[in-house]
């Protein structure tokens, strides 16, 4: 029998950190709190960067408090920041494990594992290992609204900034890692995402107005404008 438990997610607001969240309820868990670390740095080894800002406005729309710390994002020092995160969670909310959405990084779960060991609490990976083009099918199915949010390797150029997930992204993406060796899932920052909507959001959020900024060989898509609505 599966122990439940009262839950933390380190929360980017990318597909993988929601799709970590939606399995832990789908598993019976209690997901109490969000956990996003801002990073200042966009080569952060750990932390997701491109539109972290609107991290609170996504858990508003998912009802579930966050706690946000900022860091300067120099690498291992980093890490710091995010136990310190993680300790006011479990202060705060009493949380028994922390969920992350670490699916081939050997460099991103190690460290959640050992800070989650030297707290006490329980580091959960449900995504680990699984196959990319299984999860984005998972998500487009269940209703999750996604859009890439930066791009950073080659075959991905301006157009994709903004294109929402669907079944001819996901097929493009796989046609990309096939010949231009495009990580599908994205985790080593080849593109970069961020959730909309879905089946454990309350409200939808809208992109009202957003620019691209692009650089010859990647770019990132910037939200200017953003609120939710009523579902």
């Amino acid at each position: 029998m599966l122990f439940m438990m009262k839950l933390g997610a380190l929360f980017s607001g990318g597909k993988d950190s929601v799709l970590a969240i939606y399995t832990a309820f789908k598993e019976g868990h209690d997901v109490e709190v969000l956990i996003t670390v801002k990073s200042k740095n966009p080569e952060s080894y750990m932390f997701h960067v491109p539109n972290i800002e609107n991290a609170e406005l996504q858990a508003e729309a998912m009802g579930l408090p966050i706690i946000v710390r900022e860091t300067e994002g120099v690498k291992e020092e980093e890490l710091a920041d995010m136990e310190l995160a993680i300790r006011d969670a479990v202060e705060q909310y009493g949380i028994e494990g922390i969920v992350s959405g670490a699916i081939y990084s050997n460099y991103q779960r190690s460290r959640v594992d050992r800070i989650c060991e030297g707290l006490g609490v329980a580091s959960l990976s449900p995504l680990w290992k699984r196959r990319p083009r299984d999860m984005l099918e998972e998500m487009v199915d269940a209703g999750f609204e996604v859009i890439i949010s930066a791009v950073a390797a080659g075959g991905l150029t301006e157009e994709w900034l903004g294109r929402k997930f669907d079944a001819k992204t996901i097929d493009e993406l796989c046609e990309l890692h096939n010949t231009c060796y495009v990580c599908t899932g994205g985790e080593g920052g080849e593109f970069e995402t961020m959730v909309l909507d879905g089946p454990i959001f309350r409200k939808k959020l809208v992109v009202k107005s957003a620019e691209k900024k692009w650089d010859g060989s990647a770019g990132v898509y910037i939200i200017t404008d953003i609120d939710y609505v009523k579902k």
